[in-house]
């Protein structure tokens, strides 16, 4: 049997999934009714005007991924440095 305290839970999980759908379903409806002035520009994926160069999945130098997560770790550190 369910005590009142899962009853409260299971109505608040039904709650926030049937919000969860309406905020989408008004996300998707209001996108059709205010998106009538689409052009190719605004469309397009680059809008600055210049084709791409090349392909955006290239590999990336492993460098800069530990420059930043070296400055992370140390920016974390005197952070914990000063009270």
């Amino acid at each position: 049997m369910f005590t009142i305290n899962y009853i409260n839970i299971f109505i608040f999980f039904l709650v926030s999934i049937c919000l969860v759908f309406i905020m989408l379903f008004l996300a998707k409806l209001l996108s059709l009714f205010f998106s009538q002035n689409r052009d190719i520009e605004k469309i397009s994926a680059y809008e600055c005007g210049f084709d791409p160069f090349e392909d955006a999945r290239l590999k990336f130098e492993i460098h800069f991924y530990l420059i930043a997560i070296l400055f992370i770790v140390f920016d974390l550190e005197i952070a914990f440095l000063f009270p």
